[in-house]
């Protein structure tokens, strides 16, 4: 699997305590010659704007080949305070509300209030998504969610392995420091994980895919931070807003995605006031990396963009 060579600046900003890195794809200031590997924080054309947020335990590099097929977008990709190179918060939980805020204030800090952004999110990241546009529409031009989270967990077919994942992870927390560390980065839990949600059978990819969930999925700050956003992923879902998202809303669903079922998708679709249902198939959560060029290509279109 090739990764096209983005080379985007990487930028800080301290929000809620947390030493947010982001990274800028297509920016002006790298185009001109900037070498510094943490530019300095000037605000970014948010006209064109699209603002990524990963889901739970990914860091930036998981949307990176979704930010490759949109040539013509400025694209702006936090890690989440714990998770990736950003330090975690204080003085906030770190959960949906606390989440929606550092994401609330980046964008404003980029310029959001007199230029929109489109605001895309992951997974976990699209109940953050969705909550910062139903509580700032002002700042949300368009919004695009690939993989919600519409229907919750802890009910209907998926309890039983939501509890035992939930008890997974209260476990990681309760143990001395380094040993709950080693249990929830443990290698061979991380590839089972990584195997279960993986439907493409090219080796190619699937090695790849492993290889990304081995080298980010487990740097995360703490298992009590960990398990704080593990129970928000479960206890939330976009359905949560779905009356306060007035803008265009472009959903991208796998066809046999178990974690974010097509039913529960179809379902959020149609309480929404605008939106829009791209169904895409042979993929279940990893969308992100297994059909990276359909979801892009559907982005364009939403977007208006060749």
């Amino acid at each position: 699997m090739i990764v096209p060579e983005l080379q985007p600046a990487e930028r800080v900003e301290h929000i809620s305590g947390a030493e947010l890195h982001y990274w800028v794809y297509r920016d002006h200031l790298a185009e001109s010659g900037s070498t510094s590997p943490v530019a300095p924080t000037e605000p970014v054309d948010a006209a064109e704007a699209v603002v990524m947020v990963h889901g739970l335990r990914g860091t930036h590099h998981g949307l990176e080949l979704v930010a490759a097929g949109l040539p013509d977008q400025r694209v702006v990709i936090p890690d989440l305070p714990g998770f990736g190179d950003s330090g975690p918060m204080t003085g906030r939980r770190h959960d949906v509300a606390g989440y929606a805020h550092v994401i609330t204030e980046l964008i404003e800090r980029l310029g959001g209030r007199t230029r929109p952004v489109v605001l895309l999110g992951h997974s976990f990241g699209s109940i953050v998504a969705s909550r910062v546009a139903a509580a700032s529409p002002e700042l949300v031009r368009r919004l695009v969610l690939i993989n919600p989270i519409s229907t919750p967990a802890l009910r209907g077919p998926r309890v039983v392995l939501s509890g035992l994942t939930s008890a997974y992870y209260s476990l990681g927390k309760r143990l001395p420091l380094r040993a709950g560390h080693s249990l929830l980065s443990n290698r061979w839990v991380v590839l089972a994980a990584s195997r279960a949600m993986t439907r493409t059978k090219d080796k190619q990819l699937r090695g790849f895919i492993d290889e990304n969930h081995l080298r980010y999925f487990s740097r995360f700050h703490s298992p009590a931070l960990l398990s704080e956003t593990f129970e928000a992923s479960v206890t939330h879902t976009v359905a949560d807003h779905v009356d306060e998202l007035r803008m265009p809303t472009l959903l991208i669903a796998g066809e046999s995605d178990e974690i974010a079922p097509l039913a529960g998708q179809r379902a959020l679709a149609a309480r929404l006031a605008d939106a829009e249902l791209v169904v895409i198939p042979n993929v279940g959560h990893l969308v992100h990396y297994e059909t990276p060029a359909p979801a892009a290509e559907a982005i364009r279109r939403f977007l208006g963009t060749p």
